[in-house]
């Protein structure tokens, strides 16, 4: 969202399972310049029906390869203190109501920042708002 155009007509929110700290400190490592809520329980990611991906989708070829890799140039493998398989969404909402969600099928099948923006902006102008 860094490199996207900001728009005070739209906030934004992310909202991750992670404890607060370790969840801010992505945050600030992405750029993310809204706010931030944590759900360590997950209630809104099964409310909005967002699934876990396979392993299979997880740990593909160029997933293993890319590891793999980097253990060839001397990197140290640290284990996953996080869900890897918990899929993320993205969602418009307008008072309250979400209008537009894009649930993932994969970890790659997410819209880009400029296209979910777009898609908001449309929202905001229309009359029923």
């Amino acid at each position: 969202m860094r490199d996207t155009e900001r728009d005070p007509g739209i906030g934004l929110l992310l909202v991750g399972f992670s404890p607060p700290a370790p969840l801010a400190a992505i945050a600030r490592h992405h750029g993310w310049p809204g706010e931030i809520l944590t759900d360590p329980g997950r209630a809104l990611y099964r409310r909005l029906g967002i699934r876990r991906a396979p392993l299979r989708q997880v740990y593909s070829v160029g997933t293993v390869a890319t590891y793999a890799a980097a253990v060839a140039r001397g990197h140290r493998l640290t284990r996953p203190v996080e869900d890897t398989r918990q899929l993320g969404a993205d969602a418009i909402m307008i008072n309250g109501v979400i209008r537009r969600l894009w649930r993932p099928r994969t970890p790659n099948d997410r819209p880009d920042a400029a296209s979910v923006v777009a898609a908001a902006r449309s929202w905001l102008r229309r009359p029923s708002g």
